[in-house]
């Protein structure tokens, strides 16, 4: 178990939308202080490469947001969950996962027949037109 678990798994007992806390109460939850670098906003950011702390409460589903180190507290916010890709019967991924961020980003407009050739002339060129 790493130094930074009991912020997860005490995240995880929570079931709330939001869980206000202050670093104090962190350092209570964790049995120790945290570093220094706890000054600076930039610790406190949502990217999991940033400190394994991170990765805790990203792991717990909450992100961190009104982070105020002069007052000394944050609050964590349940994140949305992305939507599940269906797996199917095989229990394979049947799509790539960047494929539900591109949903509603293409209209094909009535008429345009997606399996026709783009160029006609296209198949010409290898004696099919």
């Amino acid at each position: 178990m790493g130094k930074y678990t009991p912020l997860r798994m005490f995240l995880l007992d929570q079931g709330r939308e939001t869980v206000p806390m202050t670093f104090s109460e962190i350092e209570r939850l964790l049995g120790e202080s945290l570093p220094a670098s706890k000054q600076y906003p930039a610790w406190w950011s949502n990217n999991p490469s940033n400190n394994p702390m991170t990765r805790e409460w990203l792991a717990a589903g909450y992100r961190t947001e009104q982070v105020d180190v002069t007052a000394g507290k944050l609050v964590f916010r349940r994140a949305l969950m992305p939507e599940p890709i269906d797996e199917g019967a095989t229990g394979q991924r049947s799509r790539n996962r960047i494929f539900g961020c591109m949903k509603g980003t293409l209209t094909v407009l009535p008429g345009v027949d997606l399996t026709g050739s783009a160029d006609p002339e296209w198949g010409k060129v290898y004696g099919n037109g």
